[in-house]
């Protein structure tokens, strides 16, 4: 590649989608071509358990169509394939930047990752400008009068929506400006099994949702046997999907959609002012919560063998899509920290390796909130009943009877537990620790 004049770098992360892209508008309205980049992570890609994982699978053919359309308009994505450090590094050698840019990214590995590419480029008088972009509000700008951040979701959604106008939700016409997109020529791109990785049979979700599966979201989300939510998660992580779209969409089509995408935002928000939640729990005390751990256990929590069908369908869902329900995940999640006493940690842990639309934040605050450790959490004495979830939100017995076949049959698991004596030993257990805890302070 060789060019005339400096460049401007976009950096593609959580925002791979050319249209009504924040930092890629800005970009594109500097004075130079502008060369975008997606970097598959070593940091990221090495701490995978499998060379199957369907999410970088997912990534791989999202970069392959953004490289398509981008050549199709006579540019290019530059590919690489490594620690983003080193990857700068090397490619500050070859190329003159006047300047790059990317959107936010809140995560605490990220903000490490981001401050020392800044530093790096600065050492070589580049600046490094970043833009929100995967959310509608982010860090400060949803607080309570007296500037403190919000730990109680109600609150939290009313300041939300009071302040929201149309002013955050105006798009970016990134596409009045694809002209000044540079022309590095063909560009390579690795292949899935150059990365280390090897394809899937994962049918992935779509981005286009029917318009009356959300104007009846409120009435059918709760019950997994239904095509009754968006499985848009995978999209909102990626930035496949702009979330000022989708969030026009919600006001107009259905409310309580919209409150799951503020509860998207609480979570990204708790995680940005307390970045502590990424290890710990939110609330001190509940570190103290002397968990079982069984392991044999958990083994049996995560392959589906547990006794109580709904809880046992869910986990196989997740094990052969890569996706579980949102109703299911509570109920599961409740299982495996109330009845097994199990750390939250090692069941966020099992998540984030399965789950297509892993999350860190949602996916934290989820399994906190399930375990009673979280801001605005379910009370430690609240205890999910399985067989009753089952029966209500499963009636017709359809999703178990899809993903745990042999439920009413001898073949089927005896209960790990029984639910009267394992509700009772974690209310015991938690009402102990946590008043131990306050007794030591």
């Amino acid at each position: 590649m060789l060019f005339s004049q400096p460049l401007t770098l976009f950096w593609f992360r959580r925002d791979l989608r050319l249209e009504d892209n924040a930092g890629l508008y800005y970009a594109l309205k500097s004075d130079n071509p502008v060369l975008p980049l997606f970097i598959f992570d070593r940091d990221i890609l090495d701490k995978l358990p499998t060379p199957v994982d369907a999410r970088v699978q997912f990534i791989h053919q999202t970069i392959t169509a953004l490289q398509n359309r981008l050549q199709q308009m006579g540019s290019g994505l530059l590919v690489q394939h490594g620690k983003p450090l080193e990857v700068f590094a090397q490619i500050l050698k070859n190329l003159k930047f006047a300047a790059v840019y990317t959107n936010h990214d809140y995560e605490p590995y990220a903000q490490q990752r981001d401050a020392a590419i800044k530093e790096l480029l600065a050492h070589q008088g580049i600046p490094f400008y970043t833009y929100k972009d995967q959310v509608i509000f982010e860090k400060n700008e949803v607080t309570k009068p007296d500037g403190k951040p919000y730990t109680v979701f109600t609150p939290y959604k009313k300041r939300w929506l009071l302040t929201l106008n149309e002013f955050y939700l105006q798009s970016y016409p990134t596409e009045k400006y694809f002209k000044n997109l540079a022309s590095p020529g063909v560009l390579p791109l690795p292949t899935l099994s150059e990365l280390g990785f090897e394809s899937s049979k994962t049918s992935f979700p779509g981005q286009i949702v029917p318009e009356e599966l959300v104007k009846t979201y409120d009435q059918t989300r709760d019950y997994p046997a239904l095509a009754g939510t968006s499985r848009l998660g995978l999209h909102l992580r990626f930035g496949t999907i702009s979330i000022r779209q989708t969030v026009k969409s919600a006001q107009q089509l259905n409310a309580t959609w919209l409150n799951e995408l503020i509860w998207r935002e609480f979570y990204h928000m708790i995680l940005y002012q307390f970045p502590h939640v990424a290890e710990r729990a939110f609330k001190p005390a509940y570190d103290h919560i002397p968990w079982r751990n069984n392991e044999e256990e958990f083994a049996q929590w995560c392959a589906g063998t547990t006794g109580y069908p709904l809880v046992d369908a869910g986990m196989r869902e997740l094990n052969a899509t890569g996706f579980m329900h949102n109703r299911v995940r509570m109920v599961v999640a409740s299982f495996l920290c109330k009845h097994l006493l199990i750390d939250w940690r090692w069941g966020e842990a099992y998540f984030a390796g399965k789950l297509l639309d892993y999350d860190l934040a949602a996916n934290n605050g989820g399994w906190q909130w399930a375990a009673g450790s979280g801001c605005d959490a379910a009370p430690y004495f609240r205890v999910f009943n399985p067989s009753a979830q089952f029966q209500k939100f499963d009636r017709e017995k359809l999703y178990v009877q899809q993903w745990v076949p042999e439920w009413e049959s001898s073949n089927y698991s005896k209960p790990l537990v029984n639910h009267e004596l394992a509700r009772k030993r974690a209310i015991t257990t938690y009402k102990t620790a946590l008043t131990n805890y306050k007794n030591n302070l």
